[in-house]
Order: structure tokens, then C-alpha cells, then sequence
């Protein structure tokens, strides 16, 4: 794969200290980064900083030296992969969406030569001022990527909407602008994590699925251009942008949420780690230890997966098979009992809790193996099949 190279315009606004954490995940990641900083941002980060982070010369003039024909605001997006202004003052985009070039930066984003990402940084009253929504939706009508901006307490004290993006997540935006799309306009629904089955007011019957998988494929559907709805069991793990997630905890919940959304959903993806029992009789209050032996009557959990798969017009079902042993015998077994076009298979102790998993697509073609990668990677080529299944018939 050729290295990234991203053109990152740092404009005057006091997210620009985010923006010096944004370069250095994007060198982390090894991309190459070009930081275009105008008078304004240098009042906030000093150009100095930048080049420590990126290793690179910062462009701050309209005609720099730094470049051989002198020509900056040409030069520098030419083969760039993105260029992303972050943080995006009211000013900048006003410029970009009439087309005013009095600086490099401005002149650059009329120049440019690869897609432009913009996330807005600014006073809640700004952001929600008429004549700067008037910007952004001709912004978004002219295919800029606008992200974000997001709530939350701002510099000014006061609280609402307007916060720039936080780095880590306009590096997952960065990144899923590089991926194709043949999920656009697809809903994608799907389920993640560990059930909780309840035996008294404080324990419960659960496993040690992390959720990771479950939310690397939410990343990847989304990144694919999907609507995603994630309905997830207790985890830690982090929403992935542009997903809605549904937090439960037993089956039963989990059931009831799938079953509220999937009306709306073209492909239903079940990796969620379900308990197969529940408690017939739990407890309201803490059991008390003692020295007699607990006995607990369990019964048998509904099949969340079955029950989405039989349904008059189901959506494109996928299935998970987290086994022990005899996996690809089990895998298949389960994929052909519940009439699945596609089914993905796992070794439980290589994959649960793991930053990264080997998987065995089973299909009507038969087996296709994602080579062992970190989940998302794995997820990304997961998305990918399921695509060519849904959209256009045809396995790889």
C-alpha cells in the first residue's frame, strides 16, 4: 500500500492544540504530513511545533521558498491523498464556500487537487449563526466532507454545539474516506458483545467477549458507506462515528431491540456472544453465601439469529461461529441449520478478548479465509464479501 499523505490546514481557533495531537497520530500511523498554517493559527500553535511533530517544513506564505517554482498553493495537494482544515474557523469557511483566496491556505483549498475534509471549530452562537449554515450546506452541496462539529463544554464557557472533533476521531473520518463504498445508502444492522443473564441483584451469568469484532465491523459498514445500528451488550468499546448504538443486557433485550430495528435493516450481522440460558427464577436481592451447594434452574435463551433468518423477508443474514474444536464441521453445520447465505467461523480461544483474529468465511461457494490481521482489518475484508454477496451476487 503507498504511504498516505494528508495536507492539513491548522486555521486561528483554540482547538489548534488538537491539531498538534492530530499530527502526531497521523505520523503514528505513517502517513506523511504536510501542515499548511495560516497568521491566525500560529497565534495558537506556533509553527515550530508542527515540524517537530511532522518532521516536515510548515507553509505559512502565500509564496514559499519552500517549494521549488515557488508555487505552494498549487504544489501541495498535488498527489495528496485528503486535504483536512481542522480546526475550520467561520472565516475559512466563508472563504472556501465564495471562493476567496486572500492566503495559502485559502488560495490552496481552491486549488486543490484531492478531496477537502473541514471540521468546524467555534462559538455555539457562530456555528449556529444563519449565514454560516448557509456556508456549510453549500459546502456539503459542492462535496466537501464536513465532520462534525460535536457538543460539549467550550473554550468561551459556555456549552453547546461547535467543539472541533477530537483527533482520534477525525483520524477514523481520514480513514474511512480512503475506503470504497458499496454499502452507500445500505442500513446494516448488527449485534456486539456479551450478554448478561441475571442471577441475584449483583451476578450474573455472562462470557468474556470483549465486543472488538462486533465494533471493528460496525467501523468497517460504516466506513463503507452504510446506516448502521449497533445493538450491543455490556462493553467498553467505543461507538464508532457515524453509527447509533442500542446499549442492553440479556437476550431477551437484545431480542427485542433487533427485532424493533430490523424492519429497517437490508443486512443483519449477528457477532455478538449470546448466553444460551437464562436464570428461570432470579433473585431480587443479593443470595447470601453459605455452606449449601447453589442450584439454579436455567432454560433455554430465544436464537436471535434464527429467529431474523426465518422471517418472512429477512434481511441478508450473517452469522458468527465461535467454537473450540471442529471448527469449520460446526461452522458449516450451524450456517446450513439456520439457512444463512453467509457465515463466519472463529477459533473462541484465538479471537475472544484479542486485539486481532483469524476468520474462515463459509459461503454456498465454500471457504474463503481472511488472513490473521487486527480485527478491523479483518472486518474490512468481512464488509467487503458481504458486499459482493448483497450487492452484486458473487462471492470472490
Amino acid at each position: 500500500m503507498k504511504q498516505r499523505r494528508i495536507v492539513l490546514g491548522v486555521t486561528g481557533g483554540v482547538a489548534a492544540y488538537k491539531s498538534a495531537e492530530l499530527v502526531r497520530l497521523m505520523v503514528k500511523a505513517g502517513w506523511l504530513v504536510d501542515v499548511v498554517l495560516t497568521e491566525a493559527g500560529a497565534q495558537f500553535v506556533g509553527p515550530a511545533t508542527f515540524q517537530a511533530l511532522s518532521n516536515r517544513p510548515v507553509y505559512t506564505q502565500l509564496w514559499s521558498p519552500d517549494v521549488s517554482n515557488g508555487m505552494a498553493h498549487i504544489q501541495l495537494t498535488r498527489g495528496a491523498d485528503a486535504l483536512l482544515v481542522a480546526p475550520a474557523t467561520a472565516d475559512i469557511i466563508a472563504k472556501t464556500a465564495h471562493g476567496l483566496t486572500d492566503d495559502l491556505l485559502s488560495t490552496l483549498i481552491s486549488a486543490r487537487d484531492c478531496p477537502l475534509l473541514i471540521a468546524p471549530a467555534m462559538n455555539r452562537q457562530m456555528w449556529g449563526n444563519p449565514p454560516n449554515q448557509r456556508n456549510i450546506a453549500q459546502l456539503r452541496a459542492d462535496g466537501v466532507s464536513i465532520l462534525g462539529p460535536a457538543a460539549g463544554e467550550q473554550a468561551c464557557g459556555e456549552v453547546g454545539e461547535g467543539r472541533m472533533l477530537e483527533p482520534e476521531e477525525l483520524m477514523q473520518h481520514l480513514e474511512a474516506s480512503f475506503q470504497p463504498k458499496p454499502l452507500a445508502g445500505r442500513r446494516v444492522l448488527l449485534t456486539a458483545g456479551p450478554t448478561f443473564e441475571r442471577i441475584d441483584a449483583v451476578r450474573g451469568i455472562t462470557n468474556s467477549s470483549s465486543g472488538k469484532m462486533g465494533f471493528a465491523i460496525a467501523r468497517a459498514a460504516w466506513e463503507a458507506g452504510a446506516e448502521v445500528v449497533i445493538v450491543a451488550g455490556e462493553t467498553a468499546q467505543a461507538t464508532p462515528p457515524g453509527c447509533r448504538r442500542i446499549n442492553v443486557l440479556s437476550a431477551q433485550e437484545m431480542l427485542t431491540a433487533v427485532e424493533q430495528e430490523v424492519d429497517d435493516a437490508d443486512i443483519f450481522i449477528a457477532v455478538a456472544a449470546v448466553a444460551d440460558y437464562y436464570v428461570l427464577n432470579p433473585s431480587e436481592q443479593k443470595i447470601k453465601k453459605d455452606a449449601h451447594i447453589l442450584t439454579l434452574e436455567l432454560a433455554p435463551n430465544p436464537d436471535i439469529l434464527a429467529r431474523i433468518a426465518t422471517r418472512p423477508q429477512p434481511p441478508f443474514c450473517v452469522g458468527f461461529a465461535a467454537e473450540s474444536e471442529n471448527l469449520l464441521e460446526y461452522a458449516e453445520a450451524k450456517r446450513k441449520r439456520k439457512h444463512l447465505p453467509l457465515l463466519a467461523a472463529n477459533l473462541v480461544q484465538q479471537a475472544m478478548g484479542a486485539d486481532d483474529n483469524e476468520v474462515i468465511l463459509l459461503d454456498d461457494n465454500g471457504e474463503h479465509r481472511l488472513p490473521r490481521g487486527l480485527k478491523l482489518d479483518v472486518a474490512r475484508k468481512l464488509i467487503g464479501h458481504v458486499a459482493q454477496l448483497y450487492v452484486h451476487g458473487k462471492t470472490r
